[in-house]
């Protein structure tokens, strides 16, 4: 592999706080070790078209904090053909890049490991998604924040239950994993927690629901991650348990889209400093197709294919502490 002389990062798939931290450790890892950094906007749509930008220490200032993604993200149907790779290859040639940083999910790293078996180019992945679904590190770019974010709007929406004497289904992020729910629901205090992993089943929901009752409480948080299959959804979930237990006034509350966005917290600030730094490095040193993750408080790397085809799994033990503390 030729010596890397110039360096482009960019973000992919769903925004997710921590990723302007990332963009920043890129950048200024960069210029510590006086290698150039382009940043692409838009993504591998950016990517085909060309749009770069030449990015230096200052120029990365006061994003830190802020949420989203200064470089945007985009959806490239034109990235999952061959040509449309070719010209993505064309582009990157033509700005002098000899090393590529993504920071995004498992599709970004599914078009990452496609690219480099095509030509051979150097790319080192940063996980940033808040399903923290990515095998290879206990946490991804953006978790921790929409973590923090889900048990702040649970305790607000206790408020209203506790004051009505409510049932409230509260829905999270997260179709194929159930880290966001699991762990906020422990983190709220909620009195059920439903994920995709685990089945509940709705007679067994009732059951619970049931004992709560009996155990004098008045109102009740059911957590249910979006991609759980106890019900069609959590609207049609709602509605049975309200016919089958009509002592209980029911409500849906659907967190959406909030859960993404605001302010990273410091640990997301700081794992996404380790991360950037580490995938310039790992550039320098003439690596590629690996991901950069963290396991034990430490920074590893795990070839990408594996971070795709992987499977990160729930702490099933964290179920069985919920069910004993929401006696």
């Amino acid at each position: 592999m030729k010596k890397i002389k110039k360096i482009a990062v960019m973000t992919s798939g769903g925004d997710a706080p921590g990723m302007n931290a990332a963009i920043r450790s890129v950048v200024r890892a960069c210029a510590f070790y006086n290698v150039e950094c382009v940043g692409i906007y838009r993504g591998y749509q950016g990517m085909i078209d060309g749009d770069f930008k030449t990015f230096s220490a200052r120029s990365v200032n006061n994003i830190i904090q802020k949420g989203g993604t200064i470089l945007k993200s985009a959806r490239s149907l034109e990235f999952r053909t061959k040509e449309g790779r070719k010209k993505a290859f064309s582009k990157l040639k033509k700005e002098n890049v000899d090393g590529l940083v993504v920071i995004g999910g498992d599709g970004s790293f599914t078009g990452a490991v496609i690219f480099n078996k095509e030509f051979n180019f150097p790319i080192i992945g940063i996980p940033g998604t808040i399903d923290n679904d990515i095998y290879g590190t206990t946490h991804t770019l953006g978790y921790d924040t929409a973590l923090n974010t889900v048990v702040e709007s649970i305790d607000k929406i206790r408020d209203t239950a506790s004051s009505h004497n409510r049932l409230f289904f509260v829905e999270v992020m997260g179709r194929d994993a159930g880290f966001i729910a699991l762990n906020a629901g422990i983190g709220a205090g909620a009195e059920e927690i439903l994920i995709p992993e685990e089945d509940l089943g709705l007679e067994r929901l009732l059951q619970s629901l049931q004992k709560s009752r009996r155990a004098g409480k008045s109102s009740s948080i059911v957590v249910v991650a979006e991609g759980d299959k106890t019900g069609k959804n959590v609207f049609e979930l709602a509605d049975y348990v309200e016919k089958n237990l009509p002592e209980y006034e029911v409500r849906v509350s659907v967190l959406g889209h909030m859960q993404r966005g605001g302010s990273p917290t410091c640990f997301d600030r700081v794992l996404a400093s380790r991360l950037g730094v580490k995938s310039v490095e790992l550039l320098l040193d003439g690596k590629t197709n690996l991901m950069v993750g963290l396991i034990n408080n430490e920074v590893v790397t795990t070839v990408l294919e594996k971070a795709i085809e992987g499977k990160h799994i729930v702490n099933t033990e964290l179920l069985r502490v919920s069910d004993i503390i929401t006696i």
